[in-house]
């Protein structure tokens, strides 16, 4: 019998066992018309890979604050559990300057240069795309991920019970992260594996991040995470609902 996920990078360790093949992530950019969809196995890769970034070139150890100036999308999704298997505080649109590391999108990019430590740009450009030109004082997340390990091992081993996320102002442990993910599962339709839940929430509240990555992780689910949807109207949302087979949804 396996125990209880006491952190979210467990949540995702757990999914891996259980079925590697089956979506995790479906991203929709309603502004580009991207779309891409990650596995499991797919999701960890990226995580395993960014973890490996984390701790082995950015020196980034157990309790280091990671200030996460994104939005809701699929690399996000992929930063959050990569702080999580490190051990590191993912601090959701939180103040670079009080970071040890700063991860930015294109559009904060100003504000993220308040952070004295590392700082990791990233383009969001469709199928995970680089700069053109690597903005200055930073390092372009898509030229340096690539080239990390395929699998990762944290140094030391993470505390459950120590600060793993900050989001709107709250702070949260690994294991209320976990505790959290899984009870959120059945108030937003996730009835169990095969679950697809369809978020167009922003990342910056604990029910955004819940709905759009967590609960559909805990639940043996899937996501189909949607940013810039309100340029959906109704009948071509009604047929992404139809078409991604989506169960529930939150918006």
């Amino acid at each position: 019998m396996k125990s209880e996920p006491r952190t979210a990078a467990e949540l995702l360790q757990h999914a891996l066992a259980d079925d590697p093949g089956r979506p995790l992530v479906t991203f929709y950019d309603d502004a580009t018309g991207e779309r891409v969809e990650l596995s499991v196995a797919t999701f960890a890769n990226w995580v395993n890979k960014t973890a490996n970034l984390l701790q082995g070139d950015l020196n980034v150890e157990p309790g280091d604050r990671v200030a996460v100036l994104l939005p809701a999308h699929w690399q996000t999704a992929v930063w959050l559990l990569a702080c999580a298997s490190v051990g590191a505080v993912a601090d959701v649109g939180g103040d670079p300057a009080a970071a040890d590391v700063v991860v930015s999108g294109p559009d904060t990019l100003e504000a993220a240069r308040a952070c004295s430590g590392e700082r990791v740009a990233l383009a969001l450009r469709p199928l995970g795309g680089r700069f053109l030109q690597t903005p200055e004082g930073f390092v372009d997340y898509a030229v340096e991920v690539p080239s990390q390990g395929d699998r990762f091992a944290p140094f030391s081993p993470v505390d459950p019970d120590e600060p793993s996320l900050v989001v709107a102002g709250a702070e949260w442990t690994g294991a209320e992260v976990a505790a959290r993910a899984i009870a959120d599962a059945a108030p937003f339709g996730l009835t169990g594996p095969g679950s697809r839940l369809l978020s167009g929430l922003s990342y910056d509240t604990w029910q955004g991040l819940s709905a759009g990555l967590f609960a559909p992780l805990a639940a043996g689910g899937s996501v189909v995470l949607c940013r810039n949807l309100d340029r959906l109207d109704e009948e071509a949302l009604a047929r992404r609902i139809d078409s991604e087979r989506v169960s529930a949804t939150a918006k």
